[in-house]
């Protein structure tokens, strides 16, 4: 079996994580399990209550399994709070599209708990990764899958 790979997260994303798999094994899967037993009254041919009560708890028991591999693997990134003169892990961007964009603000997290509709980007994605180790007032050409764009880095926190 190969070695799993660490997990790089904020100790908030660790927290949320857990909280999650914590809902899931005492009320997500026992809600299931019910719906599959109830279900199962009615027979097993033709049946999609079941069907669907079977495919809701295949994904819970493949959730499950997930956030207790992430869990296990997390290397907690120690956020410093003395230092924002560098754009790093667990720290909030601010920048704006050159020439004469909109200032947006994102916080650089760990894979697991990336999402951009909360402004939570993943350190392995394309802005990311030009930014990283970038200071306050620089611009830096970021390669997007829409092709490359400046960025002005206008604070870090």
């Amino acid at each position: 079996m190969p070695a799993e790979k660490q997990q790089s997260m904020t100790a908030s994303g660790l927290e949320k994580l857990q909280e999650e798999l914590t809902v899931l094994k005492t009320v997500k899967r026992k809600e299931v399990i019910e719906r599959v037993k109830a279900s199962r009254c009615f027979g097993l041919i033709e049946n999609s209550d079941y069907e669907t009560a079977r495919e809701d708890q295949a994904f819970i028991e493949g959730r499950i399994l997930t956030l207790e591999s992430l869990i296990r693997n997390a290397v907690i990134i120690e956020e410093d709070v003395q230092n924002n003169d560098t754009v790093s892990l667990g720290k909030t961007i601010s920048f704006i599209e050159m020439p004469d964009g909109e200032e947006e603000s994102y916080t650089i997290v760990g894979s697991a708990e990336a999402d951009p509709i909360e402004g939570l980007i993943s350190a392995d994605s394309p802005i990311a990764r030009n930014l990283i180790g970038c200071t306050v007032g620089e611009q830096v050409k970021v390669k997007t899958p829409d092709g490359e764009i400046y960025v002005k880095i206008v604070s870090i926190k």
